[in-house]
């Protein structure tokens, strides 16, 4: 019962387990793959804004996976990344669908402006 409350509290104690294991895999890697997927991960942490817990941990650990791979099959980074890794990181990112902090916003900007333009949800031409 108090692991439950705890976990209301401060979310999953298996997500934060999860997350810490594969933190320590990229952590893990040889250089320069340690560096590109440090880098990604950082990324993914401002840009991703994924507040689903599970689908978070499924991104980090295909992350993880990413470059372990890339790593034991000795691929170049420029190979995975290509000439713009802010395009491939926000493709990777994108997906992973899973619910997002703008997602609250975006339905109070919907709200607000249907309630300004007093049709109540019912979009233009109801």
């Amino acid at each position: 019962m108090a692991a439950k409350w705890i976990e209301t509290l401060t979310g999953s104690l298996e997500q934060k387990k999860q997350y810490k294991q594969d933190k320590a895999r990229i952590d893990g890697l040889p250089e320069p793959y340690a560096t590109a997927a440090k880098a990604m991960h950082r990324y993914f942490m401002y840009y991703g804004g994924i507040t689903d817990g599970d689908t978070l941990m499924t991104m980090f650990g295909d992350l993880a996976d990413l470059w372990e791979r890339a790593a034991i099959d000795g691929t170049p980074v420029r190979a995975i990344v290509g000439d713009d890794p802010v395009e491939f990181a926000e493709t990777f990112a994108q997906a992973y669908s899973g619910k997002q902090w703008i997602d609250k916003e975006r339905e109070r900007l919907t709200k607000a402006i249907d309630a300004a333009a007093g049709d109540n949800g019912k979009g233009a031409g109801a």
